[in-house]
C-alpha cells in the first residue's frame, strides 16, 4: 500500500522544506506548492490524501483555495494559520477547513492531527433509523442516498453512533476528535461542526438524530420521539 500523500501549499521555503523532511520522515508522500494557482493544480492532478494550506500565499488568499477545494473534494484540510482569535478559527470551519494549527506549532501536534485525519478504523458498519456510517470507506447514507460530509463531521458521527444515547462533552468531543481549540467543555468549534452535521442531515430529511444537550454537549438520539430536528 503506498504511503498517504499529503499536499502542502506553503510559500514560505523555509518552512516548506523543513516540514517536507519531517513528513518524508514520517512516513508520507509530499507534494509542494507554493501558490493559490500550483496549490490547485496540485490538487486537481494528484488527488492527495491531504492537504496542509497556508493561508497567506502571494497571488491570493488561501481561504479561496479552501473554498475551490471544498467545491469538489472530501479530502481533509487542515489549516497553517498564524490567527488564533476564535472568530478566525470558526470561519475557517464554515469555509470547510477540517482542523487548523496555529504557527508557530510544534512537528508531534502537527503529525497528531494529520493522523487523526487519515485514520480508518476497523471494518464495521453502524445503523440507526435509517442512517448507516460504513466506517472503513468513509460512507454515511441516509435510506441509501449518500451524505457528504466533511472528514472531521465523519469523525464525529462516527463517534455518535457507536453509543447512541450516550451524551458527550464538548470536551470530550474535541479530545476524541482532535478538533481544535479549546479544552474548554463550552467550545464553539464543536457547536459549528455539530450544526454542519445537523444541516446536512435535515437536508435529506433525517431529523430527529442529533440532540443538543445544552451547557454540556451532544447525544445521538435512540428513538426519533421528538419532533424538533
Amino acid at each position: 500500500m503506498p504511503p498517504p500523500h499529503i499536499l502542502l501549499i506553503e510559500d514560505d521555503d523555509d518552512i516548506a522544506r523543513l516540514l517536507q523532511l519531517d513528513l518524508t520522515d514520517a512516513g508520507y508522500l509530499v507534494t509542494h506548492a507554493t501558490s493559490v494557482a500550483t496549490g490547485l493544480t496540485s490538487a486537481r492532478e494528484h488527488i492527495p490524501d491531504l492537504v496542509l494550506l497556508d493561508l497567506g500565499l502571494p497571488d491570493g488568499d488561501g481561504r479561496d483555495v479552501l473554498k475551490r477545494l471544498r467545491r469538489g473534494s472530501e479530502r481533509p484540510v487542515i489549516v497553517l494559520t498564524a490567527h488564533d482569535a476564535i472568530e478566525d478559527k470558526i470561519d475557517l470551519l464554515t469555509l470547510g477547513a477540517d482542523d487548523y494549527v496555529v504557527k508557530p506549532f510544534a512537528l508531534p501536534e502537527l503529525l497528531a492531527r494529520i493522523s487523526v485525519q487519515l485514520r480508518h478504523d476497523a471494518d464495521t458498519t453502524l445503523e440507526l433509523r435509517g442512517l448507516e456510517v460504513r466506517v472503513q470507506q468513509r460512507v454515511v447514507l441516509y435510506q441509501g442516498v449518500d451524505v457528504a460530509l466533511s472528514p472531521t463531521e465523519f469523525e464525529l458521527l462516527t463517534l455518535l453512533m457507536e453509543q447512541p444515547g450516550r451524551v458527550y462533552s464538548r470536551q470530550e468531543l474535541v479530545q476524541k476528535t482532535n478538533t481544535k481549540d479549546a479544552l474548554s467543555e463550552h467550545s464553539t468549534v464543536i457547536d459549528a461542526h455539530m450544526a454542519n452535521l445537523r444541516s446536512k442531515l435535515r437536508d435529506l430529511g433525517a431529523y430527529n438524530y442529533v440532540r443538543t444537550v445544552r451547557g454540556y454537549g451532544y447525544a445521538l438520539r435512540n428513538d426519533s420521539a421528538e419532533k424538533t430536528p
